[in-house]
């Protein structure tokens, strides 16, 4: 004879009811079958795992050692079980998604919310990413989507733009230059300028268009982000260029104190959507990306009516 699960059930049974009588209850079987199979699992380990006091029976070190290895692995079945009983509900799917950190802040949210509106259940886990990162993991294939601002796709990716765009002028809503439409090179000369850090690439190409234009700023501020630059325009603490995402994220509502106008000068801005090429593909992939599309319409629409 040897050792089968329904020992190690009823021997569970009995450290949680901590007698016979209610390790039978919980069961659902007879006090006489919990005692002769606790019996005769103690046979089969060669020792015993209860000293009886008082008509109830306290476990012995070795019994407590071993219901932990019991605990972990009863743990272990419980989540294999849960997550089966949720995939056939599709309510324990998720879905991984990278991105650089200002979509996480200016695109995302409203995706989410289009893609929750028929996916309630559906988990959704964000990662914010710099390259190199972000590219070396969707080539690694670690996450089920990806959103970078490149138009080429990673080795093992293939990817997908969803929508292209110019770089914007932020300014403060009581600014004298928000009286232009359009804000050329020129308009910045004197000018306090708050600019990204120097080896961001859209700082190195507004620094060469502002160069190419002979105009020299007041460049007193530089940060990491887009959305601090917008925050310390906010604050009337100088002009900007920034991505148009962030920017309409900053300037959405009227009390924003920001303006947004168009540059005279072309700075290019994409959004591309990239996806693993041999990471296993999942329904859910394909209504993200559908939620995406229509953010970036949308947000196209907005643009156009700066």
């Amino acid at each position: 004879m040897s050792i089968e699960h329904r020992h190690i059930e009823i021997f569970r049974a009995v450290i949680q009811a901590g007698s016979v009588t209610g390790a039978a209850a919980l069961l659902y079987t007879s006090q006489p079958t919990v005692s002769r199979e606790l019996a005769r699992f103690e046979t089969l380990l060669g020792f015993a795992l209860f000293d009886r006091v008082r008509g109830r029976l306290k476990p012995t070190a070795r019994a407590l050692a071993l219901h932990e290895e019991v605990q972990r692995s009863y743990i272990g079945l419980e989540r294999i079980l849960a997550t089966a009983s949720g995939l056939r509900e599709f309510a324990a799917a998720s879905l991984a998604i990278v991105c650089v950190p200002a979509f996480a802040q200016a695109l995302l949210p409203g995706v989410c919310r289009r893609f929750r509106a028929q996916h309630a259940s559906v988990g959704l886990a964000i990662t914010p990413a710099e390259s190199p990162w972000l590219e070396e993991w969707l080539s690694a294939q670690r996450f089920d989507l990806g959103l970078t601002e490149q138009d080429s796709a990673p080795p093992g990716t293939t990817l997908e733009v969803l929508l292209e765009a110019d770089e914007v002028c932020v300014l403060p809503a009581s600014h004298p230059l928000t009286a232009k439409p359009v804000l050329m090179p020129q308009d910045f000369a004197g000018q306090p300028f708050i600019s990204l850090a120097p080896g961001d690439p859209y700082r190195v190409q507004l620094d060469a268009v502002f160069h190419e234009h002979g105009v020299a700023r007041q460049q007193l501020l530089e940060t990491q982000t887009a959305a601090s630059v917008c925050a310390l325009v906010r604050e009337g603490l100088g002009l900007a260029i920034v991505n148009p995402l962030t920017a309409l994220e900053y300037a959405a509502h009227a009390e924003s104190g920001l303006a947004l106008r168009r540059f005279g000068v072309s700075i290019p801005f994409r959004v591309s959507a990239v996806r693993p090429a041999y990471r296993p593909s999942t329904p859910l992939s394909d209504a993200f990306l559908t939620a995406l599309r229509a953010e970036a319409t949308a947000l196209r629409q907005r643009l156009g009516d700066q």
